[in-house]
């Protein structure tokens, strides 16, 4: 109803095998049975003197928590109260289990398992764990190769766990994001964040935890100060270029656009360049190339690793499987702890985790890049505030290094953001990632099980492409987007997209963001004259597929598509069967479409089509729009009185009391017309 407007995104759960368990147990009919027997048995283990076997419990219900049918019968037995003690337990192994039966049990129990959570209150261990961690971290500098010896129990595992937890609950609780700023956590992560040089894996938790936490939260900011911006510009601007450094400086880039409103005015187009740089850089990457170079490279490290065992044995002999007899309990030790917690990337497999790391952090930047896109304009007013602290501008002057005070600036979406993405060729890269995943890396990952999930992640990244177009072409000027002959080739490119898949109505995320694109495509090209290159046949196709959809935001989409599409047409000559046609689809989508939000924009749709033209007019007697809108007039009404406060917030109530007035109009409209034209 009215101009599109694209949707934010929020930070996604994070895994490097897609879902939890529970969907794949789904598929292949192994869910868990209603008995909760090995979830009562294992939280009574939690109470067990011996630390090895509260640790084995602990992983266990790591594991279970995964089956989305055992989550019941673990909140029954209360297991949040019962884990969240032994985050604080005597032994570090204890504590980095626990906190992982924790992680998995916020991420895939959702919003009302995290809510809950905080309810039972383990934001009080948690918050104890963080700080003792932080405390343990200035008291336990120590070699290498003393840090080495600590493997997996070191007190940044058990932070890493921790931080993940506390993300987990931050993105679906406000009341943990509350006692995030309560408790002065933003110190205790930052302190994490500022070991990313030795640990990238906890510098990333972090990241994403601060995405989080910093997103529509002014209490947050205040407590910003000039070193903790010091800590993240030091992240961005890491030399690092691994795969995995180079998705922290995505996340940290995605933070400091969320700090906008704190960081001094001096310098705006060199944070906005600053950040579109390290966004752009990303994007530069081919990801397909690199899914089949690493998959290349992780064949021939197996292959050789093969090799060299062969030799080994050849050489060893019987004395070999002797030294697997030994290893063999804490090799099986390891096992189950890799096989029972999620982490944010494999613990093993380098080639894997540099891959899903530049997977994850194009789709990051494609999604800062829509955020970006659909923040307000600050006033001018809170500008000149912002511009007269002096606490900032002694910042500025005090405590940035040479070069580094281009970083910090304030941002705001204005002319230099505009710019900024031309520059750095933004829509230009995004215009490639909308492409359909490279089908030899798409062929390489379908062949094996651990790479499999990563066609899903080209996939989504592919989708958060054509978002961002859809964003990118709503905001810029024609210009900055290359002028007309762009727009028409970019119509050209999407028909393509979308005809040259015969079974293109089944993906309805891709049909969803496609149509997104197209919607904002079509506004501008109208907006501008710009003649159409898409013909109204393909839109109907479009459209008749996407209709039936149990997406509202795809049948929003694509009535809207017809409206745009009709309204262009209503001003030709010769065009009264397609208007018709058109006016029958609106009229039966606003008319039996459940959604009042859809029914409201097919309507909007119909006064779009039928406001002016002659051929318009002829096709809105012969399809006998007035009669069915009278009858419907009375309908809609009563389903809005009904439904609305129930089911829809007050900004749709509000657009759809709009259309309610609008209907009232056309419909005295309308007989005006069919008056003239029967007389």
């Amino acid at each position: 109803m009215g101009k599109s407007r694209t949707k934010r995104f929020k930070r996604p759960q994070f895994s490097p095998t897609g879902d939890c368990q529970a969907e794949a147990a789904a598929a292949n009919g192994t869910e868990p049975e209603e008995d909760d027997g090995p979830a009562a048995e294992l939280l009574e283990k939690l109470q067990h003197p011996s630390a090895e076997v509260r640790e084995c419990a602990c992983a266990g219900l790591a594991r279970l928590v995964q089956q989305r049918p055992a989550l019941p019968g673990l909140a029954r037995r209360d297991a949040v109260r019962r884990l969240g003690p032994l985050l604080l337990d005597p032994s570090l192994a204890v504590r980095e289990t626990a906190a992982g039966a924790l992680r998995n049990l916020s991420a895939c129990g959702g919003f009302e398992v995290c809510d809950d959570m905080v309810t039972k209150d383990i934001m009080t261990p948690l918050v104890v764990l963080l700080k003792e961690c932080s405390t343990g971290l200035d008291s336990n500098e120590m070699s290498p190769q003393e840090k080495k010896d600590q493997n997996r129990n070191s007190i940044e595992n058990i932070a890493n766990e921790a931080v993940n937890v506390l993300w987990n609950i931050c993105e679906c609780s406000s009341r943990a994001v509350s006692i995030f700023n309560k408790e002065g956590c933003l110190e205790i992560v930052l302190k994490y964040l500022s070991r990313f040089s030795t640990n990238v894996d906890l510098a990333i938790s972090v990241a994403y935890c601060l995405q989080t936490v910093t997103e529509d939260n002014p209490e947050l900011l205040k407590s910003f100060s000039a070193p903790a911006l010091h800590v993240l510009e030091s992240a961005m601007l890491s030399p690092v270029n691994s795969m995995e450094y180079i998705l922290l400086k995505t996340l940290v880039a995605g933070t400091i656009w969320n700090l906008k409103d704190i960081i001094p005015s001096k310098s705006q187009a060199e944070i906005i360049n600053a950040i579109l740089k390290i966004l752009s850089e990303v994007l530069e990457m081919d990801a397909g190339e690199m899914v089949i170079q690493m998959k290349e490279a992780e064949t021939q490290r197996i292959k050789t690793a093969a090799e060299t065992e062969d030799t080994l044995q050849n050489v060893n002999g019987d004395d070999l499987v002797e030294d697997d007899e030994m290893e063999e309990i804490p090799h099986r030790r390891k096992v189950r702890r890799k096989t029972f917690i999620s982490d944010l990337l494999p613990p093993t497999d380098r080639e894997l985790r540099e891959t899903v790391a530049l997977l994850t952090a194009q789709q990051t930047a494609l999604e800062i890049i829509v955020n970006m896109c659909c923040s307000e304009d600050p006033t001018d007013d809170e500008w000149e505030e912002l511009s007269s602290s002096d606490e900032s501008d002694a910042f500025m002057e005090n405590s940035l290094s040479e070069g580094g005070g281009q970083l910090l600036s304030p941002l705001c979406l204005c002319h230099e953001v505009h710019t900024a993405l031309t520059n750095c060729l933004i829509p230009k890269k995004i215009f490639e990632k909308t492409a359909f995943p490279n089908s030899i890396a798409v062929d390489v990952c379908s062949r094996n099980p651990s790479w499999k999930p990563l066609i899903r992640k080209m996939s989504t990244i592919q989708c958060r492409a054509l978002v961002c177009l859809q964003s990118l072409v709503s905001l810029l000027d024609v210009d900055h987007l290359g002028g007309p002959a762009a727009l028409q080739t970019l119509a050209q490119h999407l028909s393509q997209l979308l005809f040259s898949q015969p079974d293109f109505a089944k993906h309805v995320d891709f049909l969803e963001a496609i149509s997104s694109a197209l919607r904002a495509l079509l506004q501008t090209v109208a907006s501008k004259n710009i003649p159409q290159c898409m013909t109204p046949d393909q839109l109907l196709t479009l459209c008749r597929a996407g209709i039936h959809s149990s997406n509202v935001g795809l049948r929003v989409n694509v009535v809207s598509i017809l409206g745009i599409t009709g309204s262009v047409l209503a001003k030709e000559d010769g065009t009264l069967d397609t208007l018709k046609t058109i006016g029958c689809f609106l009229l039966e989508v606003a008319t039996k479409d459940p959604s009042l939000v859809v029914a409201g924009e097919a309507l909007d749709a119909l006064f779009d089509v039928f406001a002016d033209g002659k051929e318009a007019e002829r096709a809105s007697v012969q399809i006998k729009l007035l009669s069915a809108l009278k009858e419907f007039q009375p309908v809609f009404k009563m389903k809005i009185r009904k439904e609305g406060r129930a089911k829809y917030s007050p900004d749709q109530l509000c657009v759809l009391d709009n259309v309610k007035m609008n209907l009232r109009r056309f419909v005295a409209y309308q007989e005006t017309v069919e008056k003239r034209l029967t007389t």
